[in-house]
């Protein structure tokens, strides 16, 4: 558990926590919120946070400043979809549905008729990818479900369970394939030992620029807010 701690005038928010496999102070914020977290031993005093903060104070401020605030995908007018803005414009019909180059929202339909299309769409292309890449190096998994995390793009765990962000289906077709060629890989090797990263390159051999691809702009998959 972690408290607040205020810092600063105009003052700053610090979730200060403490963590037994700390060694020593260190400071993050986070590219998709501004939250700013100091991790601490367990039983370093609390002074020397203070300390910590107020002496990278600027450094703090620099860096929230580069945070670009969440947006709203109903305000945008727009959605990423396998890499491009698709417009969302308002239809008839019953649901919405992605149609002629653009996301059609049925009359009184909002932020998460648009998340249920994407998710939809995930779901189809990343079991085609998962299906594809576990034949090639025959091996089956166990079931594949989706979430909306932040720590990860996918996992497989040993029972041979995949999971993937959803909001894969908003970068590049390229990229989801490398998620999902990286997570099949841990179907035969359950580490990122030379033999699981020669797996990846059997299956997808330019999967380094895919991989740099989601390093680079994977923020910006998660400031799309879906929320009514």
């Amino acid at each position: 558990m972690g408290r607040d701690l205020i810092i600063g005038n105009p003052p700053i928010t610090v979730d200060l926590r403490r963590s037994a496999g700390a060694r020593r102070l260190s400071l993050r914020v986070s590219r998709l919120d501004g939250k700013v977290t100091l991790t601490m031993p367990p039983r370093a005093p609390e002074r020397e946070a203070v300390a910590f903060l107020t002496e990278r104070e600027s450094w703090l401020r620099g860096h929230l400043a580069d945070v670009t605030p969440p947006v709203s995908v109903i305000a945008a007018g727009e959605v990423l979809f396998r890499g491009a803005n698709l417009p969302i414009v308002a239809a008839g019909g019953r649901r919405a549905r992605i149609r002629d180059g653009q996301l059609e929202l049925p009359e009184g339909a909002g932020a998460r008729a648009v998340m249920a299309v994407l998710k939809a769409q995930a779901r189809d292309a990343l079991a085609a990818a998962s299906d594809r890449y576990a034949a090639q190096i025959g091996r089956s998994y166990a079931r594949l479900t989706l979430r909306d995390t932040r720590s990860r793009w996918g996992s497989c765990s040993s029972a041979g369970a995949l999971m993937y962000s959803w909001r894969l289906i908003m970068a590049p077709p390229e990229v989801l394939d490398y998620v999902a060629a990286h997570e099949v890989a841990h179907l035969d090797q359950m580490n990122h030992s030379p033999a699981f990263w020669a797996v990846v390159a059997d299956l997808m051999p330019d999967y380094a620029a895919r991989r740099e691809w989601l390093r680079e702009n994977g923020e910006l998959l998660h400031r799309l807010r879906f929320d009514d």
